[in-house]
This record gives C-alpha cells, structure tokens and sequence, in this order.
C-alpha cells in the first residue's frame, strides 16, 4: 500500500510535465509528435520521468512494488506449482559450461539448487474482465482447465523482464494470458531467483531446472511430459538475457558429444536426453549487461530508459545491497560483464539453434538486438526480426492496446504457431515497421548493424571496464 500511494504522489507531482506534454503534442511542437500518438507519448514520458527522477529507493523498496499478488481476475488460469531441486548433477553440469566458455579470470558464485516456482498460465474464456478465479478450484484443476481450453499443443517456457532484480510471474499474468490466447497454447512462467540476493548464474540454475522438468517431470507434477520440439522459450529484457544464456547452456552442452548425437545427463537419478528446444521468441532483449551500446541519443529520444552511465547499483543502501562482500553490478561480479551466459551478444556461435523470433523498438537496446540477431543469422540461425520504429522498451507490454503493440503479438504468436505446426517453413527474414503508417519493409537481417564481431566485443571490454572504475572509485 505504501509503495503504490508514493507511486500515485510521484504522478501527481508530475502534472505539470504531463500537461507539457499534452501541449506540445496538441501543437505539433515536440520532436516526436509526428511518429506517435498523445497516449503513446504521456506512457513514455511518465516511464522516463519515473526512472529518472522518482525519489531515490533502495533495491528492497524497488522489488517490493512488482512482487504483491493482487490475485486472478478475468481471462486467465493461473496455476501455480514448485519443480522440486534435482541432485547436484545439474549445477556441476552448468558450472562445467561457465568455465569452458569464460576466460578463467571470472568471479561468479556457486548458488546451490532449489526447488523452481511457476505458474501455468492459460486463457480462460467467456468471462469478464473482473470475474475472480474460483476458489473451490485446487492448483491441479486449475491446470487441467488449462488444458482443456488450450488449442494447439505448444508451451511458452518464459522469463520475465526486470534487470535481473525486478518483476515476478505475477506481475506478467496478463502479457501471459494474452500469449497463450493468441498462440493457443499454454505459458509456464518461472519465478527465477533474483539479484541481488542470488547473482549469477542462480537465476540460469533455475532456468535449466524449469526447462528439464518439463521435458521430465518430476514425481507430483501437474503435466505430462513435453516434447523439445513444442517448447519455445521466451523472454522479455533480462528475461530475454536469460532465455538466450539457457540457450546457449544447451548449445555448448551440444557441444561436448558428437554431431549428430543428444547428449545426456542424470536427472532426478534418471539418465535423460538434454534436447534443443523448438524455438525462441525474445521481445527486447538485453544482450550486453556492459551497456556499451545504448549511448546512441537518436534511440533515447524515443525511449524511457536511463542513459548506460546509470545504474541501480547507485541505489541507496539497504539490507541486500551493498552486497557483502560488495560487487560493481547487482547481477554479477564486474570480471563476469563479458562472460557469455551474462552477456550473450559475447557468445562465440549460434550455430545449431533453432529458429529465433526478436523484436525491438527504437530504443537503447537496438545495436546489442541487432548485432545479436546479425551474428545468430550468419551462424545459419534462421532469424525473424522486426523492428518498430519509434517504439520504446518492450513497447508491446507498456503500450498495450496500440497498434504496434497488437502487431508486435500478433508476430509472435504466428511464430510460435509456426514452431509447432510447420518448423521446417520458418525462414530468415527482417522487416521494420513503420510508425503510423504500420507499413512493413524488408530489411536484409545478415546487415543489420555496421560493427564487426571484434569491434563489438572491444567495445563491451571497454564497457566492462567503465563499470568496474566506477565502483573502484565509489568504493574509493
């Protein structure tokens, strides 16, 4: 209650640069006007105003805002469920592929397994908006209704957004619901543990725990077993960090047997395939946690995040951070910036992933969405990329109902369908979406970006860099 009447009082404060911007829109008079509209502007000038000049809040304050369960409404199942902490084979088999594909001279914690949180999320129809959800229903009827009003058999694996220390499954619900309604399928939604309480690689832990126990059940879980092949993972921001980085854990695991073999691993005391998923949609990913490429002032016009100099490691201090001992970023040890599981736009190849669905807006993330795309499409990734212009940070959630928005979904769920229904017919192909207009240009995805790999790679060591002088400096 306290962090959303302190939400309302900031609004509040900020009637005078709404009414700005109300006016200057009215006439013509802000640089943006022409590509957007009022609703579109107040969202993003609202967002920016709260990142940047909201009063300050230590990271405990922050998390609590995103992490209060207001319950189930309208048309959505929700079922929650915990996968419970297999033998350590899996943590041995994740730290084995953070030092083959580190350079040695990384520092990282040794998080032990827990038990994963979830919920299946699915779409609820014939109900309004603010129909609660029964309370007679237990979690596994909650599930089997899930079941029942599913279409097409294709399941969402999905990580949230946040910067790694924000957000939770309830916060996503609706975005969720509104997945599943339009793919047909079903969303498990992974409540991953957060920095800075568990930094890397305890959130990729939890990753590779959810993406094994649906292939694998364990004793007492709600489903049946899934098929690689109908699994995409998806992710929103860091939520798309982590959902690259389990990719990538698969692709180097791959890696180590023979081509055209599966490798395999003991899981709850079983001997399993570890396969590829089917497919991965990512809406704005962040790529490179170095933040080397989101200097760019043309992207910030249009967006609401903070410039890279940023970061809320310079939030005031608070039970959780300053970690202890202290560390330069909440998520990782500065040495781990460039490591490929914390920064995919680092990881050497692609090759061998399977299809790739990303989307962006004209933001800060672009050049890191770009370069990764680029990179995964030359390692012979098929590749659909669509970029809107004028759109700010995961638009499609912020700006719901906009027809950017109600495009950008309808995107991704034709490619989930497409993962499911006909792999083989998806094809590498970009388009940029015009603001207003909605007209769709093709875009050539192998030249997105005018940087080579080597001089990407120097400019995240330099970003890296940057940070770890910073703290140096704070801590004096």
């Amino acid at each position: 209650m306290e962090s959303s009447f302190a939400a309302v009082k900031f609004v509040l404060g900020k009637i005078p640069v709404i009414l700005k911007t109300v006016v200057f829109h009215a006439l013509r008079l802000s640089p943006t006007c022409h590509k957007r509209t009022l609703r579109t502007e107040l969202i993003v000038t609202i967002l920016r105003e709260f990142v940047a000049n909201a009063p300050p809040s230590t990271i405990t304050q922050q998390q609590a805002m995103f992490l209060t369960d207001r319950g189930v409404r309208g048309s959505m199942w929700v079922s929650k469920t915990t996968f419970p902490a297999p033998p350590d084979d899996l943590r041995h088999l994740l730290f084995k592929a953070i030092r083959d594909l580190g350079t040695g001279e990384e520092e990282y914690a040794k998080p032990d397994l827990q038990g994963v949180e979830g919920e299946w999320v699915g779409y609820r129809a014939g109900v309004k908006a603010n129909t609660p959800e029964p309370t007679t229903l237990s979690e596994r009827d909650k599930y089997e209704n899930i079941l029942r009003d599913m279409n097409m058999d294709i399941t969402l694996l999905y990580f949230h957004g946040g910067s790694y220390y924000l957000m939770d499954p309830v916060s996503d619900r609706p975005l969720m619901a509104k997945y599943a309604n339009l793919s047909g399928g079903r969303v498990f939604s992974v409540r991953y543990r957060l920095a800075p309480q568990h930094p890397f690689p305890a959130a990729l832990l939890d990753a590779l725990v959810a993406y094994l126990s649906l292939l694998y059940p364990p004793p007492g879980s709600f489903h049946e077993p899934i098929p690689a092949s109908r699994i995409v993972l998806g992710g929103d921001s860091a939520g798309g960090n982590l959902a690259s980085a389990l990719l990538q854990t698969l692709l180097h695991i791959h890696r180590d047997v023979p081509v055209g073999e599966t490798p395999t691993m003991t899981f709850h005391g079983v001997v399993v395939p570890v396969p590829l998923p089917g497919g991965v949609a990512l809406s704005s990913p962040s790529m490179d946690l170095t933040r080397c490429m989101q200097g760019s002032e043309s992207h910030a016009t249009w967006d609401y995040l903070p410039p890279p100099s940023f970061s809320p490691a310079q939030s005031p201090p608070c039970a959780i951070w300053p970690s202890d001992p202290p560390r330069a970023e909440l998520f990782c040890e500065g040495s781990a910036l460039c490591h490929p599981l914390v920064s995919p736009l680092a990881a050497p190849s692609w090759a061998g992933s399977p299809p790739m669905f990303i989307v962006c807006g004209q933001e800060r993330l672009t050049d890191e969405c770009k370069a990764f795309a680029q990179k995964a499409a030359k390692n012979g990734v098929r590749i659909v990329w669509e970029q809107y212009e004028a759109m700010p940070h995961c638009f499609s959630q912020v700006i719901e109902g906009s027809a950017e928005s109600e495009a950008c979904l309808a995107s991704w769920a034709k490619f989930v369908r497409m993962v499911a229904e006909k792999p083989d017919e998806v094809a590498t192909r970009g388009e940029f979406i015009t603001a207003r207009t909605m007209e769709r240009r093709s875009v050539d995805v192998y030249s997105l970006l005018d940087l080579s790999e080597k001089e990407i790679f120097e400019c995240m060591q330099r970003g890296r860099q940057a940070i770890v002088d910073r703290f140096n400096a704070w801590r004096g």
